[in-house]
């Protein structure tokens, strides 16, 4: 099975004044083409960080990103912003939603900027999936939080990833409505065979996917599959 994410002897270190701060070391992990994978690891653990190397939104102090077969290392910054573009989803803690946007354009704006003419009919479907077929013209702030990550999902399927990286998707929802949006995360996902790596505290999650790596003092202590299949 290729490998779409290939982490390399991975480390970050941050100066504060004449102090600095290691945050990751010696970070090294492979993730399959089409895996469900968790990074776990306690707040300070160093998770959203690795996130942010592994996405290319920062660079490392030394090691090696590959993703989706691009060595991040050797790219230009607008290189690594069109390779997001194309091949990377993101779902965050906060949602990220335009307010100024209705669900149904939410979703949609990111195809149409990309050229892609069934923008608006390939909305409408994602957001039905995700149950919120008669929500599509509502604006952020008409919607439950449960709501808004359900939409943050349906924008994060629908240029149709590679790889999907999922911060602490249900960081800010009640323990009912998280249940409802992991399923829905791990249903869409089985349905267009993404790669997805969820980063999160929560182990009863963790559990869910095919592979947890975790992290402590921005070391991992172990790298294990699970049962899942």
């Amino acid at each position: 099975m290729s490998k779409i994410l290939k982490i390399t002897g991975l480390e970050k270190t941050y100066t504060s004044g004449d102090r600095q701060l290691t945050v990751l070391q010696d970070i090294t992990f492979e993730v399959d083409s089409g895996q469900t994978f968790s990074i776990v690891g306690p707040s300070g653990s160093g998770k959203t960080t690795l996130l942010g190397l592994c996405a290319g939104l920062e660079s490392p102090n030394a090691g090696t990103v590959h993703l989706c077969g691009h060595d991040l290392n050797s790219l230009e910054e607008d290189q690594r912003a069109l390779l997001r573009n194309k091949e990377v989803g993101f779902i965050f803690q906060n949602f990220q939603l335009l307010p100024t946007l209705t669900a149904l354009e939410n979703v949609s704006v990111p195809l149409e900027l990309q050229g892609d003419t069934t923008a608006i009919k390939k909305s409408r479907e994602l957001l039905e999936k995700v149950g919120l077929a008669d929500r599509v013209h509502h604006y952020p702030s008409q919607l439950s939080g449960g709501e808004q990550q359900r939409v943050a999902l349906a924008r994060a399927f629908a240029n149709t990833p590679s790889i999907l990286f999922a911060d602490e998707p249900t960081g800010n929802l009640d323990a009912e409505t998280g249940e409802k949006v992991i399923q829905l995360l791990l249903d869409l996902n089985k349905e267009s065979g993404t790669t997805l790596v969820i980063i999160t505290h929560d182990m009863e999650l963790a559990n869910r996917t095919q592979q947890i790596v975790k992290l402590k003092g921005g070391k991992i202590v172990s790298n294990q599959a699970t049962l899942v299949l």
